[in-house]
């Protein structure tokens, strides 16, 4: 699936990860913030992965968000290639080690190979902030982040008057 002019690419180790990753597609349409999705894995595509890697600032994109479950290797070898920033999203996938091996093996990246990492299954967050760091440029974006915040304070403002007017 890809938009018109994708800003983020949203990419993930295997197909099975995209129900975690839909919270990510969900954000960015959302935020009407252009995006792609494939599936691109690093241990059974690796050329795969490099030529995404390689081609995605000279396709326009600004941010890339990798899930991966397992060894999750996918956005540190991304960032590895590219200069764009790469958001992780450690996928508790059917083989993983209650998440753990997901989340140490994005989260513990050398020196020079940042990666900016998010907690297990929360791809969601990585939509925000993927939106976040286009909207440094991108006033729309932006504009539209500022309505987004301010309605997760009405809602947790609501809940709080429910809480607080409730006879226990």
């Amino acid at each position: 699936m890809s938009t018109n002019n994708p800003l983020i690419g949203i990419i993930m180790g295997s197909k099975s990860d995209l129900p975690v990753m839909q919270d990510a597609i969900n954000v960015l349409k959302h935020l009407n913030v252009p995006f792609e999705v494939s599936v691109v894995s690093a241990h059974r595509t690796p050329q795969r992965m490099f030529d995404y890697a390689n081609a995605a600032a000279e396709r326009g994109l600004k941010v890339i968000i990798a899930g991966a479950g397992g060894a999750a290797h996918l956005p540190g070898m991304v960032a590895s290639i590219t200069h764009l920033p790469v958001i992780g999203v450690p996928v508790k996938s059917s083989n993983s080690i209650d998440g753990w091996d997901s989340i140490l093996s994005i989260l513990q990246m050398p020196n020079g190979i940042p990666v900016a990492t998010v907690a297990l299954n929360a791809a969601k967050n990585a939509g925000i902030l993927a939106a976040q760091m286009v909207a440094i440029a991108d006033p729309n974006v932006a504009e539209k982040l500022i309505a987004f915040k301010a309605d997760l304070k009405e809602k947790v403002e609501e809940s709080a008057a429910e809480v607080e007017n409730t006879n226990f």
